[in-house]
Order: structure tokens, then C-alpha cells, then sequence
């Protein structure tokens, strides 16, 4: 990998916003470092005023997002493969021209200026040239939109998957919709009503809170304070199907960063949370602290370890392949594969069976995943249930929560895609299962 040379400032002309990016998706692509991870790591984003901190997340999700389409028109005005560009980063400084003039508006001059630009800040001067031509034909014939955009931006492993489990045109318009920008979602304390006004946000039908506009998120009123947090309104479904837990005893299992600790809490439960990585559960503290909840904190093998005494409750969010969540999570497309998903799909397995046992009789285990794969989801339900363990599914009704009767399976789990809500801004996928100890 081409380094950066170091006596090279951080500029101010627009250009040190799409050197971040482009360090980025470096980092993301070459590195396999995860879009958290890779935004964290990077020393020219945190020197960013918020709005060009805002271009470059967006640059980023761009390009991972639409990345196979924009190589296949890249390929069709060189001569030589792909795989033959040196340094192999050089592809990137393309894709992110292509999809400033193709995605964002930017004028095609400055799409071709800045990336001969960028190929010059990153130390790689000697193929301007190649830049400034290849970029100059490509605004000049265009990009071509496709309605099968989705499906062409998919990994064949996944869309393979998605087709079986849904069919054609469900799966065609989840792969569409995972092109679409996610909002942002909040959960709140109390009044919602009030915060909505603040925040200039909606009140989805589940309580979540959608805001309208961007902004950087500590900077937003009652951020400080810790009067909310940011939750997907799907993720933030599972902890609303308990029954009342105020002075239950709940175990939130790979609990990290805390949202869901955080509703627990919210609820009156007192709340073990649990996950293996140490480096994770200081985000969740941190969390914690900022919004004034308390929780048992243990760092453990969330598949082995069990508590003291049985619990009324558990939620386990179980670690997945967080395919529901490529809309504003799109390095999952590029770091993801089949081999992935079996490996978590056995690791399901085991927190599922642990966590039956951590459950005093007459408790509820609530499963979830963020994935949008029935391996996942559906197909780990009908594994536990027939394991032979004293639990059985307790079906969420339509008349728990406004909204969902679309989501719901006719055995009563709960199976959000992005598909739903349309109208107000979609949905990341989800599934949530919920289960009673006999």
C-alpha cells in the first residue's frame, strides 16, 4: 500500500475531505477494517469542520455501495484489467470521482479536477495523466443509471440467499432499497412529543424518533445532557416486546455499544450487560455514563458464562452478518461472506442454548439478529425449538406494538426488511424472536 506522505497538509479546498475518504475506504477495502473502525483510525477526519466530516462519510458510503457498477464502467474505458492497476488504491481515486459527478452533482470539471488533485496529494503524482484522461471520458459519456442497481451491487452469495428466502421482487427491492441513504434514529427518555419539536424530528409508529436533517450528533440539544441516544428504529423493536420488567432482573447478552442496555434500563430492569470484548463494553460504560442508567457490567464468553441465579429476562442480540444494516453500515458488503455467516450461525447456537439456561422458569429470552438471511433468523428459531430444551416461541401479536403487522411470520416472530416504511424513510432489517421458558 502506498503510503501518505506525512509533510502533506490538510487542506482546506475541499480536497481534505476526499483524502479522508479515500484513506478510508483504503483502510476498509485493503485493510479490512470495519467503516467504524476506519472512520476512528483516521487522523485527517477528526481535524474536519462537521460538514466536510459529513462529505466524506457520504463519499464512503457511496462508493462501497455502488462500487461493482462504478468498476464495470472504470473497466470499459482502460485497456488494461483492473486487477493490473498499480498501486491497486488507484481504483479508488476513480471510484470517487465517478461517484461525485454520477451520484452527488458535483460538476463534472471539478469531478475530474479533484481526483487528479487527490492522486497528487496522495503521492501517487505520476499517474495523473491517466487520471485526468480516464476521468475526462468518463463525465463526458456519462453514467448510466439501472433499475437492477441493487442487484448489481450485491454479492452473489448474498443475493443468492435473499432470492431464495424471499423471491425475485422482494429481493430486487431490498437490494434497491440498500442503495438509499438511512436516517437517523433516536430513542429517548420521556417526552417524546417534546424532544421530537427539538430535535425537528418525526415519531415513528414504534416511538422511535426520525430526524429530519443532519448535524453533528453531540452538538444536538439534550446530546449532553444524555436525554436520548442513537437507535435504529428496528433495533431498538426487541426490548419493547418484554412484558414489564421494572424490578426484573434482565441480562442483555453482547450488550456492546448499549443501546439496548440503555432501553433495559429505560424500563426499570436491573441489567447485567455482557460482552466478550473488553474494548466494546467502554463504549457501552461510556454510554451509560452519558445518559445516567446503570448496569452490572461483566466482560464474558456470552456462550459459557452464566449468572449467579436465574433471570426473568434475557435479550440476546446475537452477533450476525449485519446485512439488515448495509444502508448506513455498507462496508458489509465488502467484508462479508458465506463463510462469515456460518460461522456466526454456529456462535447463535451456543448463546442460544446458554441463555435458555440463564432463564428461571416463566422467563422470556427474546433472540434477535440484524441480519436479513433466514440462516440467521427464522431457521435458528425452528433449530432451537427443536433441541429439546424447556422453551418454547410465545408469538408477538400485532396489537403490542402500532406498525408491525406487516413484519409479523404466521408463527409470530417479527421479520423487518427495508422495504418497510417506505413512505417514511424505510426500515433496516431485522428479525426478533420471542420465547418463554416452560
Amino acid at each position: 500500500m502506498t503510503s501518505q506522505p506525512a509533510e502533506k497538509p490538510v487542506t482546506t479546498d475541499g480536497l481534505a475531505s476526499r483524502r479522508a475518504a479515500y484513506e478510508i475506504l483504503n483502510d476498509i477495502i485493503y485493510q479490512r477494517k470495519s467503516l467504524d473502525e476506519a472512520f476512528a483510525r483516521s487522523a485527517i477526519l477528526e481535524k474536519l469542520p462537521a460538514r466536510d466530516r459529513a462529505f466524506a462519510r457520504l463519499l464512503v458510503s457511496v462508493v462501497l455501495k455502488r462500487a461493482p457498477q462504478m468498476d464495470a464502467l472504470l473497466q470499459a474505458a482502460l485497456t488494461e484489467p483492473l486487477a493490473a492497476l498499480k498501486p491497486q488504491q488507484l481504483i479508488n481515486i476513480f471510484r470517487l470521482g465517478i461517484a461525485q459527478f454520477a451520484f452527488l452533482e458535483t460538476p463534472p470539471h471539478a469531478a475530474v479536477d479533484t481526483s487528479v488533485a487527490l492522486a497528487e496529494l496522495v503521492g501517487i503524482h505520476y499517474h495523473k495523466p491517466l487520471v485526468n484522461a480516464v476521468m475526462r471520458r468518463l463525465t463526458r459519456e456519462g453514467f448510466s443509471q439501472s433499475i437492477d442497481a441493487g442487484r448489481a451491487n450485491t454479492p452473489a452469495w448474498l443475493w443468492t440467499q435473499w432470492e431464495k428466502d424471499y423471491g425475485f421482487d422482494t429481493a430486487l427491492e431490498i437490494a434497491n432499497a440498500n442503495m438509499g441513504e438511512a436516517a437517523i434514529d433516536f430513542s429517548v427518555k420521556n417526552h417524546p412529543e417534546q424532544w421530537a419539536q427539538t430535535l425537528d424530528a418525526d415519531i415513528l409508529p414504534t416511538g422511535s424518533l426520525r430526524r429530519k436533517t443532519g448535524g453533528f450528533i453531540p452538538d444536538l440539544p439534550g446530546f449532553t445532557q444524555g436525554m436520548w441516544w442513537i437507535q435504529g428504529a428496528a433495533a431498538a423493536l426487541p426490548a419493547k416486546f418484554f412484558p414489564d420488567l421494572k424490578g426484573r432482573t434482565v441480562i442483555d447478552l453482547c450488550a456492546a455499544p448499549g443501546g439496548k442496555t440503555a432501553q433495559l434500563a429505560a424500563m426499570g430492569a436491573t441489567v447485567t450487560a455482557l460482552d466478550r470484548s473488553a474494548e466494546r463494553m467502554k463504549r457501552l460504560h461510556e454510554n451509560m455514563e452519558r445518559l445516567h442508567f446503570t448496569a452490572e457490567v461483566v466482560v464474558a464468553d456470552g456462550a459459557a458464562w452464566q449468572p449467579k441465579e436465574p433471570v426473568d429476562a434475557v435479550l440476546l442480540d446475537a452477533p450476525c452478518t449485519a446485512t439488515g444494516t448495509i444502508r448506513h453500515q455498507p462496508d458489509v458488503l465488502h467484508l462479508k461472506e458465506l463463510k462469515d455467516q456460518e460461522k456466526m450461525c454456529a456462535l447463535q447456537r451456543k448463546l442460544m442454548t446458554n441463555a435458555v439456561q440463564m432463564l428461571k422458569p416463566g422467563g422470556i429470552l427474546i433472540y434477535c439478529s440484524c441480519s436479513l438471511q433466514k440462516a440467521e433468523g427464522e431457521d435458528q428459531t425452528a433449530w432451537l425449538l427443536q433441541q429439546n430444551l424447556p422453551i418454547k416461541l410465545l408469538p408477538i401479536a400485532a396489537t403490542e406494538l402500532p406498525g408491525i403487522a406487516e413484519m409479523l411470520t404466521l408463527h409470530g416472530e417479527l421479520r423487518c426488511l427495508p422495504t418497510h416504511w417506505k413512505d417514511i424513510g424505510g426500515l433496516d432489517g431485522f428479525y426478533i424472536a420471542r420465547f418463554i421458558r416452560t
